[in-house]
């Protein structure tokens, strides 16, 4: 799908997270896990429908917590919501999800393909977010640092098992 000016943007995020990708994964499918620790900084998430397997859909709301945040939502001015299904899940490996945002602005339209790659790595695994026809109403800086915060959150809930993340 290409966006409504022919502009295709792909971004991309990865860290080390000293975790193995069993840990990484079950935590990319629990939708318990993910309200805590995919919102990046300052939002919050709300799981509506979540049903991770190929084909499964699902629907969740990021609210920010502080409405003094400097990018504006894409569906309100406090919140994005979104809809996508699961295209793929290769276990402890990959996930490949496409979503919409909810939103009125053809800025946000496009349907966007998010894939989450985890590879094996010396002292954990390589999680690597793939972000494909990102729609050109999100900056790429904004998208940067929110995958940036994505990623730290996870590492904060997989590294740590006994602060709350996965069993």
């Amino acid at each position: 799908m290409t966006n409504t000016t022919g502009h295709k943007r792909t971004d991309r995020a990865s860290r080390l997270i000293k975790a193995p990708q069993q840990t990484i994964y079950r935590a990319l499918v629990d939708p318990d896990a993910i309200v805590s620790w995919l919102p990046p900084t300052g939002m919050k998430g709300l799981i509506h429908v979540f049903e991770p397997w190929a084909g499964g859909t699902y629907h969740m709301t990021l609210v920010y917590k502080d409405e003094t945040h400097t990018a504006p939502g894409k569906t309100s001015a406090n919140a994005d919501v979104v809809r996508g299904r699961f295209l793929e899940l290769r276990k402890d490996e990959r996930i490949v999800q496409e979503f919409t945002f909810d939103a009125d602005d053809p800025a946000f339209a496009d349907t966007m393909i998010m894939t989450w790659q985890l590879t094996a790595a010396t002292g954990g695994t390589e999680v690597a977010i793939i972000c494909e026809n990102v729609p050109e109403g999100i900056r790429k800086e904004d998208h940067d640092s929110g995958m940036r915060s994505t990623l730290e959150n996870l590492a904060a809930f997989t590294e740590q098992p006994a602060a709350g993340g996965p069993p």
